[in-house]
């Protein structure tokens, strides 16, 4: 037997209000864990249909979801058109990748290598470098940026080269990083 609500009453009791800690964050959160994986996003398309159905508009319901009233509205425009089956994801689009998966497990391979193992005049990598990289021995061009977020995606981290003074006394060096820094005292 369903259950019928009105204005938070059921069967003549008023339901306390719940609350949610950190509201904010784990709505984000929440919305992100739904994208995770196809499935929660088919369900969660499949429950934004059941409210249009419910009586809800497209409005109300994109506003409940974190959605765009568009979205809803093609959600419901598909089910109707191909039932249940129109609401499972197809491949999802997006820009193909630049480097193929065997490409991909190479640029790893000569990632753990020197630079100058290639014949270039740096130690390490940057995304300057790895740009060049990809340009010289697989065509593929791509953008600083793009290449650092390649770093990030391989797991590796950035590491910069520590400049050494020449002519430097080593001795003076250890002392000044041993005492405190020298600067104006402070006036109490």
């Amino acid at each position: 037997m369903p259950f019928r609500m009105k204005n938070n009453v059921l069967e003549g009791k008023r339901m306390k209000r719940l609350a949610i800690e950190d509201n904010e964050i784990m709505q984000i959160a929440i919305q992100q864990e739904i994208g995770r994986s196809e499935e929660s996003r088919y369900d969660h398309r499949l429950h934004g249909v059941l409210l249009v159905g419910k009586g809800l508009d497209c409005y109300e319901v994109a506003e409940l979801f974190g959605q765009h009233p568009t979205t809803v509205q093609r959600w419901v425009n598909v089910f109707n058109e191909k039932g249940f089956s129109g609401l499972y994801e197809g491949e999802r689009q997006g820009r193909p990748r630049s480097l193929n998966e065997i490409q991909w497990k190479r640029l790893g391979k000569d990632l753990r290598k020197s630079p100058r193992d290639f014949g270039y005049g740096q130690n390490l990598w940057d995304g300057k470098m790895m740009s060049h990289h990809l340009k010289r021995q697989y065509g593929v061009e791509l953008g600083i940026r793009q290449c650092q977020r390649i770093f990030h995606a391989m797991g590796f981290r950035l590491r910069k080269p520590r400049p050494v003074i020449a002519k430097a006394d080593p001795v003076a060096q250890e002392d000044l990083k041993k005492t405190a820094p020298t600067g104006k005292k402070r006036k109490n």
